[in-house]
């Protein structure tokens, strides 16, 4: 069964997080992804932050599957070369350096559309090309801080943090996903390529959305963490999150699976103005009863009343989870020193096509003489390319 995106060459000049999460995403789906690193070091994901036994850091296993790899030295004119042959024969170029660093290296929008008018020109970058922040490294942290995301607390008393998972690079990866394939779209319409740009400072401005809206039409602070009848409680042996929204009388229908007397027919408690007015008061009855009795006695007891709640899981938990098996959402391959890599899969799924990897993650510039040869190369070309350290 033929992918939705086979047929489909993307180079790709990206490292970390937002670049290669895109290209990943392309590449499960079929696209050829070559992944195109500097000899020596390669995609800083290569290096580990923690300790691990593996030859490869999972970091980077996590992001590259599915691509090939080879190592070019761009500041070579026959490193360069080698880059524009790969883009005359492309439809796809994904970068997420600093605004200017394509230029420098002569692989622009400008430059390469001249190469190739079909060419579809993807960047990821911190806070966009133009503006009074684009000279500044992009970052996840960054991303999170300057948008406003870092400030928004499920409690105004909680010390302000950093988010722990990569959102803003995850996201801004997947919002360039769908910008190239919408520019695919539009060049199956028009037979010519564009420029698609996204940056982790817009990608968390978006993801505020309603909250913005509530902000710049009315002034006010909408959020829904501050809800009066949902949050995180502990219970004897862990925690439970309740949601106390969705339904006509939820305080009614928690007491009741609680086994406390009806407090929504209590004045002050009586309306959702109310709620919010004495939300410590009805969160500390709450949190007292659910101390009683364990979580699975209280989730029983809460589903029974369609209370939407759940357990609050680590990590390790939910991958163990049997919904996790159901929905395939870990994959286990072997890479190209033996190891065995077990990973998230694609959240996408398909009635006609297969989760599968095409490609483990490469080594650095494991690809390198193959897709040369690809290229119509010659080996002595290609020898005399390693020979003076242009490829590796």
């Amino acid at each position: 069964m033929p992918r939705p995106l086979d047929g489909i060459k993307v180079i790709d000049f990206t490292q970390v997080m937002l670049g290669p999460s895109c290209t990943q995403a392309l590449g499960d789906f079929g696209a050829d992804v070559i992944k195109v690193e500097r000899p020596g070091r390669g995609d800083l994901s290569r290096e580990g932050v923690l300790k691990h036994t593996g030859s490869d850091n999972p970091v980077f296993l996590a992001l590259n599957r599915n691509k090939r790899g080879i190592a070019l030295d761009l500041t070579t004119d026959a490193g360069r070369e080698v880059a524009y042959d790969l883009l005359r024969t492309a439809d796809v170029v994904v970068s997420n350096f600093r605004p200017g660093v394509m230029q420098r290296l002569g692989l622009d929008y400008e430059t390469v559309s001249q190469i190739n008018p079909r060419i579809i020109w993807a960047s990821g970058s911190g806070f966009g090309a133009t503006g009074p922040y684009a000279h500044k490294g992009g970052q996840d942290i960054l991303g999170q801080a300057y948008s406003g995301v870092m400030r928004r607390k499920a409690d105004p008393l909680h010390p302000t943090a950093i988010y722990a998972t990569p959102i803003a690079d995850y996201t801004a990866g997947q919002h360039l996903v769908q910008g190239i394939l919408l520019a695919l779209l539009q060049r199956h319409q028009t037979g010519k390529g564009q420029k698609v740009e996204v940056s982790l400072y817009d990608s968390m401005l978006a993801m505020q959305m309603q909250e913005a809206t509530t902000r710049l039409m009315y002034d006010q602070e909408l959020n829904w963490a501050l809800m009066p009848l949902s949050g995180c409680f502990p219970t004897q042996d862990s925690e439970i999150v309740i949601v106390g929204a969705f339904k006509e009388n939820p305080l009614g229908d928690i007491c009741a699976a609680l086994g406390l007397p009806d407090y929504s027919r209590e004045e002050r408690f009586s309306t959702l103005d109310r709620l919010k007015e004495n939300r410590a008061e009805i969160r500390a009855i709450i949190a007292e009863r659910l101390l009683d009795d364990t979580s699975a006695h209280w989730l029983a007891a809460l589903e029974q009343h369609d209370v939407l709640c759940g357990p609050v899981k680590s990590l390790a938990e939910a991958l163990a989870d049997p919904q996790t098996a159901h929905n395939n959402m870990i994959i286990e391959f072997t890479d190209a020193a033996g190891e065995v890599v077990k990973t998230i899969a694609s959240p996408i799924t398909m009635s006609a096509v297969t989760k599968e990897v095409r490609h483990t993650p490469p080594r650095l510039g494991e690809h390198s003489r193959e897709l040369l040869a690809e290229l119509g190369y010659d080996d002595a070309r290609i020898d005399g390319l390693v020979q003076s350290g242009a490829v590796r």
